[in-house]
């Protein structure tokens, strides 16, 4: 059911081909309670909300003072080559956790923290917030997997992706253009 380590390994050359200036979104995932994922067409981005009906804000951030959400983990965006290598089949994506798939090279190099991105008729900007595998990571992808994004080689790429909040708010749709700004 897991992929190996060389097999994930195979598959990092397509991964590498994501385009780099312009992609799209290829599936958006609701989180509206704990454990619960809800694939939609259609997501609205707000400034203090995130995705609208997604629980980020009402789940807060288990490490803040106050248990607060975290400002700059509004928004988890994973490359959709490195899920679908990963998860193996499209139905599986959603178990990352993540709000937006994109085909778009989330690499460091490509993104660094500050790089605002328009999706739809939106604007998020990537954070500084690393987004790493964790325990549920490798529960429904895992050891390997795990390893794969984690590994300090791989954290360049953000294989696992990355965190980013609304800058300006709007709609986001499935197949919609995912374009990098700055």
């Amino acid at each position: 059911m897991f992929l190996t380590m060389a097999e994930l390994e195979s598959g990092l050359p397509l991964i590498e081909e994501s385009p780099q200036e312009t992609g799209s979104v290829e599936l958006i995932v609701r989180r509206p309670a704990v454990g619960e994922r809800e694939e939609v067409s259609e997501g609205e981005l707000d400034l203090e909300q995130g995705l609208v009906g997604d629980n980020w804000l009402a789940r807060g951030y288990r490490k803040s003072a106050d248990g607060s959400a975290h400002p700059d983990m509004q928004l988890n965006i994973m490359n959709a080559r490195s899920i679908a290598l990963i998860a193996q089949s499209k139905p599986r994506w959603k178990l990352a956790g993540d709000q937006f798939f994109v085909d778009l090279d989330l690499s460091y190099e490509n993104l660094a923290p500050g790089t605002q991105l328009a999706m739809g008729s939106a604007i998020v900007e990537i954070t500084a917030e690393p987004h790493l595998g964790c325990a549920k990571f490798i529960e429904r992808f895992g050891k390997d997997a795990a390893l794969f994004v984690n590994s300090d080689e791989r954290k360049r790429l953000n294989l696992r992706g990355v965190n980013a909040k609304v800058i300006r708010p709007g709609s986001v749709r499935t197949g919609d253009t995912i374009r990098k700004l700055s």
